[in-house]
């Protein structure tokens, strides 16, 4: 939170959070492509190679790797749509963009821990950052004064 105060300037506004969602959104674009990238590969070497893993269908897990590779890169791609939006608009985004960045927040951390042991610090600590510029536009772009949500919670629930 110290970090959103110290890049807020003029009027109360954050300065900062446009270019954060801004560069988030082209890590993230960057971050599909090498995701079905190297699921590409995967399923290639698999299906060149014949693999097959307890018995499994090589042609199973080649299929399978590329439809993983293609929902990954394309929540990746989704994410990166809901920070340029955010970042044109220069507003929050809705409920189900905030929620869509959570979840990509979360995943991020998740396999960031995984990456430790797997790739080693540098694949770490790419991920804090991508997770580190996902937490701050959402507290960044977090509700704004005055909103419809405020009024509606200092109001108290609506009568019955």
């Amino acid at each position: 939170m110290s970090f959103v105060l110290a890049v807020t300037a003029i009027r109360g506004e954050a300065v900062a959070r446009r270019p954060v969602a801004w560069v988030a959104a082209i890590v993230l674009l960057l971050e599909a492509i090498g995701v079905v990238f190297v699921n590409g590969v995967l399923a290639t070497v698999v299906d060149n190679q014949q693999m097959s893993l307890a018995g499994l269908d090589p042609g199973a897990m080649s299929t399978g790797t590329w439809v993983t590779g293609g929902v990954l890169g394309l929540f990746l791609v989704l994410c990166a749509a809901v920070l340029v939006r955010t970042a044109v608009r220069d507003r929050a985004p809705g409920r189900t963009g905030r929620f869509t960045l959570a979840a990509c927040a979360v995943a991020h951390a998740v396999l960031g821990a995984v990456s430790v042991g797997l790739l080693g610090w540098t694949a770490f600590a790419f991920m804090m950052v991508v997770l580190g510029m996902l937490v701050l536009v959402l507290v960044a772009y977090g509700p704004e004064r005055g909103s419809r949500d405020d009024s509606a919670r200092a109001e108290g629930p609506a009568p019955a």
